[in-house]
């Protein structure tokens, strides 16, 4: 990253986060988990699967029983995506709408994660005494998808992070970085949003990248990473490579045309 004039900085001295809030989509998948005291086993009450302490749910109390639609456990298939994830978590439905089992459906898409689980956290209420039973309700982490040439083979591919927030550049860091073929002034994202799919082009060789909504990595975000034109020429990665490529190239004329000589 180079520096820009057109970085936004607050008066003291820090940049900014502008991180934007996901909001569900059709087709999304959660997970469902509420958590109660021994006495109050509101796991048990919304779905029989979870009579014996739960589905591979992930949401525990020290206390008491355990429950969920949904887990964290299992891992992805060759296909891409959580095997166990898809096929015991909330799905939601053509009409946005998620169906839980005890309470009915619930309006889901372009909500939040948190104004869905506070409408859930509600629903609980009525049912068990407040503050005895808590609604978890979480996405399979941020999944996300990076896409290049022969040459990002190791790069490509679907990637889930279980993290809160993720920047470009962290997921990139983790997967391993870009090599010198990448046009980085020319990074593609497709953003799923619920009125549809957003595209936008990003330049990583620019400060004021860590202003946009783009440097952070949403769920179902696909990252494009594009070729340089000059990678494209067919004699090396970079002016270097393509120098040696050429010398190469003639010293190998040249010595065929001697050889031919002297024949």
């Amino acid at each position: 990253m180079q520096p820009s004039e057109s970085l936004v900085i607050n008066e003291e001295g820090l940049i900014p986060y502008n991180i934007p809030t996901y909001r569900i989509t059709k087709n999304d998948i959660l997970n469902l988990n509420i958590v109660t005291t021994p006495k109050g086993d509101a796991a048990q009450f919304y779905s029989s699967l979870n009579s014996s302490g739960g589905v591979t749910g992930s949401g525990s109390s020290p206390m008491g029983g355990r429950g969920g639609v949904g887990g964290i456990g299992g891992g992805g298939g060759s296909n891409g995506g959580n095997v166990s994830f898809y096929f015991n978590g909330l799905k939601v439905d053509s009409k946005g709408d998620i169906n839980v089992f005890g309470i009915g459906y619930v309006k889901a898409e372009g909500r939040t994660i948190e104004d869905i689980t506070l409408e859930l956290q509600e629903k609980v209420n009525e049912n068990f005494q407040e503050g005895k039973a808590e609604v978890r309700l979480n996405t399979d982490g941020i999944t996300y998808y990076i896409l290049g040439d022969v040459e990002t083979t190791g790069l490509s591919g679907e990637k889930v992070a279980h993290k809160n927030t993720l920047t470009i550049t962290e997921a990139i860091a983790i997967n391993g970085g870009l090599n010198r073929t990448i046009d980085r002034k020319n990074i593609v994202i497709h953003r799923k949003l619920p009125e549809g799919i957003k595209v936008a082009k990003i330049d990583l060789t620019r400060e004021d990248i860590m202003n946009s909504p783009y440097y952070y990595v949403q769920n179902g975000d696909e990252i494009y990473l594009n070729t340089r034109g000059k990678s494209l020429n067919g004699f090396g990665k970079d002016p270097v490579q393509t120098l040696t490529t050429g010398v190469s190239v003639i010293t190998t004329a040249l010595s065929i045309y001697l050889l031919l000589k002297n024949l």
